[in-house]
């Protein structure tokens, strides 16, 4: 090598200066070009982050309340001739008793003075449809109880605990009365007199009102005057706008109140009147809660209340937030863990709304497809890594394998429609058919993983194995395989992981169902998480809005899980060969 470097002439020896100006510009660039790369990548990292971060975030916001339940915590009578007429203490009978009308005793004994059908009837909506359940448990495991009066929690309606949770209104109390209020009466329709102008500023505000919204009818009406379909509505616009300014252009007429203005109240001799119609110095309205009597009150010693959400914008009226207040003002009202949306099944009613049934849904479908899909799996990449001859045919199965991997997930579904539903005649919505979904789907997604795993295992291992006597079959059975498992598990985990996400497939065989019932058995109907949280998004009730983030917690909270372990074996029984 030295003699032939020697022979080299020395005009054809190229020689680098290291140290010129342009040998340093190259360097300078080359090292500018890697710093730009690395902060491509650490804000590309940044984004993504960023995005997850919110994503995440957005979700748990959402879902947090509905891992939380108010409930009303009330005296409730038990009286025997009710619970157990019969007085033989008979399970059967004591848990058929009528326990709803019990509980709604109690509530009417908490708010005293209600009268009238409607005003009961919105009493009575405060609390759930299974309000009682709880107590019925109890007095059945104590029947001790029938004949006392225990303190029984009280499951409130979806709406009324939304309205305690936040999505209600913002409450503004006005102390500062300066003349002498009085009543006509305690209950019904009462007028309220006042010595002194204290409801002036009220009138300006609703005058004020009926501005703004005249405003936005004029522009909505010149908007739509382009538009010749429209012509009828906005004559309809202009006339009401018109209606409105003739009311608030007269500053001193008495007005009268709507759904869409914030509500006024005056609180006034331990009850609450909603005003309907207003002056300067007087109003007239509906009481809300009774008056204890219609003796003057001085100044400072009533209230004007205002909510300022209009109730045309909320999910609870004016009666129902005054009751819910009052609960809550005497300390009636708690909050508590959630633990029935994870042992009850699905329901109507988003209180009564719970997971249990779509996590055992999802975990006998899994079992299925884990059942299925493994020993096939692992089976079928043993044969093709290690006993196929390679020709076409193995070419062209390995083809479709890769190809099956990367096919629509609904594909699967319609497959499982067309042959385990109406070839094979199998139970519709059962996890034993999503089971046989899944495991078609996740299928090639093993046989790749197993395939690598078996690869990344060094020759020398089977070899040495063979040089010691051992058959083919014993070298890759005994030694190559249990030195793949972690790969092979680790793939799949994440099988299973994609498994528990789909929804597509699950749907196209009729696990869409509405079911109650937490299933027993592999052939039941039953429904999964995905589809759970499918169901409960399209629902209208505003409480399954965070019913369904709060599932959606949960899934993701399993998908963290399973694709954490599969990290952690990987990680565990990694080998550097």
């Amino acid at each position: 090598m030295t003699d032939m470097t020697a022979n080299i002439p020395t005009s054809h020896v190229r020689r680098l200066n290291f140290a010129s100006t342009e040998a340093q510009a190259r360097v300078r660039s080359r090292y500018r070009t890697e710093a730009r790369f690395r902060w491509y990548g650490i804000a590309a990292l940044t984004v993504t982050t960023v995005f997850l971060v919110v994503l995440v975030a957005d979700i748990v916001v959402k879902g947090f309340p509905a891992f939380w339940q108010n409930s009303v915590y009330l005296d409730v009578a038990l009286p025997a001739e009710t619970v157990d007429p019969k007085g033989n203490r008979d399970t059967a009978e004591i848990r058929g008793a009528d326990y709803n009308a019990l509980a709604r005793a109690a509530l009417a004994a908490a708010i005293p003075g209600i009268e009238g059908r409607a005003a009961k009837k919105q009493l009575n909506e405060l609390l759930s449809s299974g309000a009682a359940d709880n107590l019925r448990e109890e007095v059945v495991a104590n029947p001790t109880l029938i004949g006392t009066t225990v303190k029984a929690k009280l499951l409130l309606s979806d709406n009324a605990d939304l309205y305690l949770k936040g999505d209600g209104t913002s409450i503004t109390r006005y102390a500062a009365t300066r003349g002498i209020a009085t009543p006509t009466a305690t209950t019904g329709e009462v007028k309220v007199l006042v010595s002194s102008n204290d409801f002036a500023e009220i009138l300006v505000s609703i005058k004020r009102d009926l501005e703004l919204r005249g405003g936005a009818l004029e522009r909505e009406a010149r908007r739509l005057d382009g538009n010749p379909d429209a012509g009828a509505h906005v004559k309809e616009l202009r006339a009401e706008a018109q209606g409105l300014k003739d009311r608030y252009s007269k500053p001193s007429v008495a007005e009268t109140l709507d759904a869409r203005m914030p509500t006024r109240l005056i609180a006034t001799n331990g009850g609450l009147i909603k005003i309907s119609a207003i002056s300067d110095s007087e109003a007239t309205g509906e009481v809300l809660l009774p008056l204890t009597s219609t003796a003057e009150a001085k100044a400072g010693d009533w209230q004007i209340v205002t909510y300022e959400t209009p109730e045309a914008s909320r999910n609870v009226n004016d009666r129902m937030v005054t009751f819910l207040e009052k609960l809550k003002a005497e300390n009636k009202v708690a909050s508590n863990f959630n633990f029935a949306f994870f042992t009850s099944g699905d329901s109507r009613e988003p209180e009564l709304a719970g997971i249990l049934g779509a996590l055992v849904g999802s975990a006998l479908l899994l079992v299925v497809t884990l059942l299925i899909c493994l020993p096939i799996g692992v089976m079928a990449s043993i044969y093709l890594e290690e006993f196929a001859v390679k020709n076409w045919m193995t070419d062209i199965i390995e083809i479709n394998i890769n190809n099956l991997a990367a096919v629509p997930s609904i594909v699967f579904g319609l497959l499982g429609l067309a042959v385990f539903l109406n070839f094979f005649g199998l139970p519709r919505s059962a996890p034993l058919v999503g089971g046989l979904v899944m495991a078609l789907l996740v299928l090639p997604t093993i046989i790749i993983a197993a395939r690598a795993a078996l690869k990344a295992v060094p020759p020398s291992i089977k070899e040495a194995a063979l040089g010691v006597g051992a058959s083919k079959q014993q070298a890759i059975f005994h030694h190559v395989l249990p030195l793949a498992m972690p790969g092979i598990m680790t793939g799949t985990i994440i099988g299973m992981a994609h498994a528990l996400g789909e929804t597509a497939p699950l749907l196209m065989i009729g696990m869409i169902a509405f079911i109650v019932d937490v299933p027993q058995g592999f052939t039941e109907a039953a429904t999964a998480l995905p589809v759970q949280i499918y169901l409960w998004s399209d629902l209208p009730e505003p409480a399954f809005q965070a019913k369904t983030a709060a599932a959606i917690v949960v899934l993701l909270v399993f998908l963290f899980l399973m694709n954490g372990t599969a990290i952690w074996l990987r990680k565990r029984f990694e080998r550097r060969w």
